[in-house]
């Protein structure tokens, strides 16, 4: 099972699949807009992310998902502090 835990800042960490790793590592969730629209913040960095249901876990793109604009979500627009 998950574990999650409440961070200092906006949102909270978690495991989650790494694209480069092709494992898992510690992530911050900090923003979730559905399942298709997730911002992780990974090593200082932030990324896009899915949340895969069937196998309960997140999966961050460090390769080709990292935010042009850190503190803007892509998809709906909404400012990340």
């Amino acid at each position: 099972m998950e574990t999650m835990t409440q961070t200092k800042t906006q949102g909270f960490k978690t495991q989650a699949m790494i694209h480069s790793l092709k494992s898992h590592d510690e992530v911050i969730i900090l923003h979730e807009n559905g399942v298709n629209d997730v911002v992780a913040e990974y090593k200082g960095i932030r990324y896009t992310a899915i949340f895969n249901g069937f196998v309960c876990s997140y999966y961050v793109d460090d390769i080709y998902g990292e935010l042009p604009d850190q503190h803007v979500c892509p998809s709906c627009g909404v400012y990340i502090p």
